[in-house]
């Protein structure tokens, strides 16, 4: 295998795909194998987002030589706030980071956000974390890049990838300042308009965006009591309107924009006026903007997670409206079952087939996330139909059933990886139980798996270098033992030794004799 790229757009592309993604490009000419720079580092990440900064801690906890690039050289001047949805805040308290980051986070009950149905949150969700953490962007996006720091991961900003060419030994990718450094593999975490997923050539497919919306901070200049009138006023009819209060006398305004822009081109502030009027009356005395932009809901998923040595991961591999809030829990959740298996590789103990259930596994996530997120701008919508339907809808999820079908497929435990024939909790992730240690969870800090053994009889053995064990007969589980992978999903139930090895086996590669 031997193959190179570089960022020249090619004339003849015909991927289905949003317009302002970019061009796939056409490979380029080989750098001399003699003049190949040195293994540098074990992976290289392009992009330090949540989804980039999560991977090459995940990374380190193995001792994987990492070196994250980010081409922006300072963070966002702007606070956006984002969710941390259940699988998310569960899997930070798997990695120790949840006390940290509930600091910085208002928590709030995890209903009423499915299409922004107000309905209260389902009762005894299967979580010990059954709750939605607000939090800003910035602050999340460097509580992450500190835990891959702490844990020896270098980052370089300032720092873009302008091409890359990829053999059967490992990858070399090229600086925008020309430099030249090599890994083994490269990922791309550099979001929806990912450099790398463009330069390897992956189709994007799916539609590219038909509405639009903006988003911004600023402060009004009216009463609270009329702003409450007015959106009271609009709230059956304009779904995609409403101003929020940020506190300090800022608001959050989200608006129908009028069209589909250049989403190169942010939006100005008489953008925000003029739309408001249209659907308001007035602009509500909007001045004084904190920060301002447009998101589109274009609706996009890269055909292959990987080629060769060279794999995708967040929004570099699928993009779709923020609806519900999924977008930056799905690519960080990518990260978590991504890492240990390219450890694992990296390592030499990965069994032959390990990497490629990355994409086996989360290829249908994302195809699951972007049909329930088309789903909900349908319901957003202001036409006829969609309002019936929803209607409809709004009446079903007064039944609990329905309720909590949907926030649990969009906080993300209703998942279950296909892992063959067996009892339901097979594949899915198991809940932060009691044990006789404390939390089930703290037990997974260091990225390892684990054998939850309540008969005592069962044990690790020689996979114990990569697998932990915990005997604890009144461990709050239903069943006799489980292994989990270090994503803490459950991999095997039983209680028979021999059938256990094969499962480690077929997990963690060939034993240690």
């Amino acid at each position: 295998m031997h193959s190179q790229f570089t960022a020249e757009p090619s004339s003849n592309d015909t991927v289905d795909r949003d317009p302002t993604v970019g061009d796939v490009p056409e490979p380029w000419s080989p750098a001399s194998g003699a003049n190949r720079a040195p293994l540098m580092f074990d992976v290289i990440i392009a992009g330090c987002g949540p989804t980039g900064a999560m991977l090459a801690a995940e990374l380190r906890l193995h001792d994987v030589r990492v070196l994250v690039l980010e081409k922006e050289t300072e963070p966002a001047s702007f606070v956006r706030i984002v969710a941390l949805h259940i699988r998310s805040l569960e899997l930070m308290a798997m990695r120790g980071l949840l006390d940290r980051i509930l600091q910085h986070g208002r928590q709030r009950p995890a209903g009423g956000f499915f299409a922004a149905i107000t309905k209260p949150a389902p009762k005894d969700l299967d979580s010990a974390h059954a709750y939605l953490l607000g939090i800003p962007q910035p602050v999340i996006n460097h509580l992450l890049e500190e835990h891959a720091t702490d844990l020896g991961a270098q980052i370089r900003h300032g720092c873009a990838v302008a091409g890359f060419e990829q053999d059967d030994e490992g990858v070399t990718v090229e600086l925008a300042n020309g430099e030249q450094v090599r890994s083994r593999y490269l990922i791309g975490c550099d979001g929806g308009r990912s450099t790398v997923r463009k330069l390897l050539g992956v189709g994007f497919l799916g539609e590219p965006s038909r509405t639009e919306t903006l988003m911004g901070e600023m402060e009004v200049g009216v009463p609270r009591d009329e702003i409450a009138a007015r959106m009271a006023e609009n709230h059956e009819t304009h779904k995609r309107f409403w101003l929020r209060p940020f506190g300090e006398g800022v608001y959050s305004v989200v608006v129908p924009a009028a069209g589909v822009g250049d989403r190169a081109e942010p939006p100005n502030l008489e953008d925000f006026k003029q739309q408001l009027r249209a659907i308001a009356g007035t602009d509500f005395g909007v001045h004084s903007p904190r920060w301002l932009s447009r998101f589109g809901d274009a609706t996009l998923l890269a055909e292959r997670y990987r080629v060769g040595r060279v794999l995708l991961a967040g929004d570099a591999a699928h993009i779709h409206p923020p609806t519900g809030g999924q977008g930056l829990n799905l690519g960080v959740q990518d990260a978590f079952n991504l890492g240990w298996k390219l450890a694992a590789q990296i390592r030499g103990w990965a069994p032959e087939t390990l990497l490629d259930t990355y994409h086996a596994e989360r290829h249908p996530v994302a195809e699951n996330v972007l049909d329930n997120t088309r789903a909900q701008m349908e319901l957003l919508s202001t036409e006829p139909g969609p309002q019936a339907v929803r209607r409809l809808l709004t009446e079903l999820m007064d039944f609990d059933e329905v309720n909590r079908r949907l926030i649990e497929k969009i906080t993300a435990i209703d998942i279950r990886y296909d892992f063959g024939e067996g009892p339901d909790l097979l594949g899915r992730r198991l809940r932060d139980i009691d044990v006789q240690q404390g939390h089930l969870y703290g037990l997974l800090h260091r990225g390892r798996g684990l054998l939850l053994d309540r008969t005592e009889r069962l044990t690790a053995g020689d996979w114990s270098d990569r697998v932990d064990c915990l005997a604890d007969p009144n461990a709050l589980l239903d069943l006799p033992s489980v292994l989990l992978r270090p994503d803490g999903h459950v991999a095997w139930i039983g209680d028979d030794q021999h059938d256990l090895d094969d499962h480690l086996s077929r997990w963690f590669g060939k034993a240690v004799s």
